[in-house]
Formats: structure tokens, C-alpha cells, sequence
């Protein structure tokens, strides 16, 4: 294509997706709920009438608004549903980060950050990793246009305790203040307990890890009545229908099962401990997992040729070639039979 016609087209580095494999692999690599949903949620799809589907859906998506709010004890206009944690981080950079001041997040975090920012034009700075690949509080008492961070923070599966996320809250009491928590239901106490002292916070969260949900594309944020509106301005400003019949009826289904919710919950997690345990044993070396995966490497094997033997293998998990975590690889936490089949293989691979 001419230079003259590409000169005023906007160019942006991707996000790389992790890779979805069509034949049957043991597959932990994206983070998935090896589980199902709840059962109310095949049952709701079932019993819909796909007459429904020729009209538009409710552009408020007010059942899993108001089915949210009653789960967490918030307002209802204290609710933003999106396509996916993914679309409302995108358009929370939108709404939110237009002062011109530089945007701060970690060096070593969810690479769709760089994206947005780079898709919206907003500059950013990373501020790096501990040598532990923890978030060093200080690095963010600076002047900034907003900040943003995973906890826990991902790849490395690390969460901090809600103490130093309200520092870094109360010095940036002029900046808007983004916790993604894909990943909190497997590790603590959410910051939503902050939302109502600090009206610079705002909270996202998604369905699609500790609710099986990741085909239906869910997530939502929380936040003040003010900061939700803002977003909802924004994403009436250019498409008001953004998600599904199906994808409502589906999303309040698994909210109101909390007991399903929590025995999944607890099965990952004591997978996980267990799964941490036969790491070490094969001596792996990883930060302390509060995720739903591991974020692991071994001193005496490099990564990359781990990958390709566990993926010619038919077990799929991540690599990245990163300067800093190119020795690191992402392990899901999968069923207890998928962890096993990957100790075997490790073991007579590790000798």
C-alpha cells in the first residue's frame, strides 16, 4: 500500500492471545476454568426462545446489573457490564485516562495494557518489578494520569493485601486508580471493600475465569455512581446494544448460584496448593501463587525448550520470550488429572 494512504492510518501492536487448540490437548495456557459453569446456565439456554433473538437485547443488561449489585451489596448504579473484563478495561482507558499525563503500570503485567494505550494514544510508564516481581508502592506516588494493575498481578500470579492497595489510593487521591481483579476469587479480600472511601477507585472483574464463563465474554466494573455513569456515557456514545440476550440470561444465572460459585472455587485453589507442592518437589522455583495458575521456572532446564517438548507433548501451557520472564513458564491450574498428567511427563523429562 502507497506511504501516502498509510501515513493517516492508526497502527497499533496487538495483543497476542494465547494459542486455542482445536484437537484435544491438555490445555493450560489461557487461564481457563477447566470446570463448567453452573448448571442453571446450560438450563437458561435450553429454555430460551430464539424468537428473542430477533430483537435487540436490553442495552442497560439491567437483570446482571441488578443480579451484581445484590451479590456485592452496591447500588445498582454502581454497576458497568461489558463484552468481557477486557472491553470495559478498554473503555475504562477511554473514559478515564485523557489528561495527558502519563498513565502508570507495571513493567511485567497484562500485556493488553501497552495496547490501549498505545490504540488511544495515552502515554504510559512502567514502572519495574522487585526483584520478586513485586509492585514497589513508591514507584507510584508520583505525578501521573491515572494507574492501573492486576491483583493478583498477572503472569506472576502475586496478590497484595488491601493495605497497599489503598496507599496506593490514598497518594493519588487526583487520580483515577484501576485494580483489575481477574484473578482476586482465588486470592483475598477484593478492593470493592474500598469503593465507598475512595471515589477514585474503580474495581474490574470478569466471569470468565472463576465462573467458567471465558466463550460468553462477561465482565463488569464497580465503582461510584459518578465513575459509572462516565462509562456508560461512553459506551452509549457509540454502541448501545454491546451485549447478548444470551449472555444476560446466562451471566445472572451463574451470579445467583453462590454455592457453585464457591465449591469451584475452593477446588482450584486446593489444586492449586497441591499443585505448587509437586513444583517443588521437581524443583521448579515460582512466586507464591494466589491465582489460578503458576508462574514457574526450573534453574536447570531452559523454558522454551520445556514448552516445545510439553507442546509436542499434546500439553499446551505459556512462554514468553521477555527479557525478564523468558525463564518463566505459565502454568494453569487445570482438573487434578490434567496437574498429573503434567507431573508424569515433567517427571521422566527432568529425569
Amino acid at each position: 500500500m502507497r506511504a501516502e494512504l498509510l501515513k493517516n492510518i492508526r497502527a497499533a501492536e496487538p495483543y497476542v492471545p494465547g494459542e486455542q487448540p482445536r484437537n484435544k490437548v491438555i490445555k493450560l495456557n489461557t487461564n481457563e476454568n477447566p470446570y463448567p459453569p453452573a448448571p442453571g446456565v446450560g438450563r437458561v439456554l435450553r429454555e430460551m426462545d430464539a424468537d428473542c433473538f430477533r430483537l435487540y437485547p436490553d442495552p442497560t443488561a439491567g437483570d446482571l446489573v441488578n443480579a451484581l449489585a445484590d451479590f456485592y451489596g452496591v447500588g445498582e448504579d454502581q454497576v458497568f457490564v461489558g463484552v468481557g473484563s477486557d472491553d470495559v478495561l478498554s473503555l475504562c482507558f477511554l473514559t478515564f485516562f485523557n489528561s495527558g499525563r502519563p498513565v502508570l503500570f507495571p513493567d511485567i503485567t497484562y500485556s493488553f495494557y501497552k495496547v490501549w494505550a498505545g490504540l488511544y494514544r495515552i502515554p504510559y510508564e512502567c514502572p519495574e518489578l522487585d526483584e520478586n516481581f513485586r509492585i514497589v508502592r513508591e514507584d507510584y506516588y508520583r505525578e501521573n494520569g491515572g494507574i492501573i494493575f492486576p491483583n493478583p498481578n498477572a503472569p506472576t500470579a502475586i496478590y497484595e493485601e488491601l493495605d497497599f492497595v489503598e496507599d496506593i489510593l490514598s497518594h493519588n487521591r487526583d487520580s483515577i486508580v484501576i485494580v483489575d481483579e481477574a484473578y482476586v476469587d482465588f486470592a483475598g479480600r477484593s478492593a470493592m471493600e474500598l469503593i465507598d472511601k475512595y471515589d477514585n477507585l474503580i474495581v474490574v472483574q470478569t466471569f470468565s475465569k472463576a465462573r467458567s464463563m471465558a466463550g460468553m465474554r462477561i465482565g463488569y466494573a464497580v465503582s461510584n455512581p459518578e465513575l459509572i455513569r462516565c462509562l456508560n456515557n461512553v459506551k452509549y456514545s457509540f454502541n448501545s446494544y454491546t451485549m447478548s440476550q444470551a449472555a444476560i440470561a446466562c451471566g445472572v444465572e451463574a451470579v445467583k448460584d453462590r454455592e457453585y460459585f464457591e465449591q469451584g472455587v475452593r477446588r482450584i485453589t486446593e489444586t492449586r496448593e497441591w499443585a505448587k507442592e509437586e513444583l517443588a518437589k521437581l524443583g521448579f522455583v515460582f512466586p507464591d501463587s494466589k491465582a489460578n495458575f503458576i508462574f514457574a521456572r526450573h534453574p536447570e532446564h531452559d523454558a522454551g525448550e520445556l514448552f516445545e517438548k510439553l507442546r509436542a507433548d499434546g500439553i499446551f501451557v505459556r512462554h514468553w520470550n521477555g527479557e525478564k520472564i523468558g525463564q518463566y513458564l505459565r502454568i494453569t491450574v487445570g482438573t487434578r488429572e490434567e496437574m498429573q498428567t503434567l507431573f508424569d511427563f515433567l517427571k521422566k523429562e527432568l529425569g
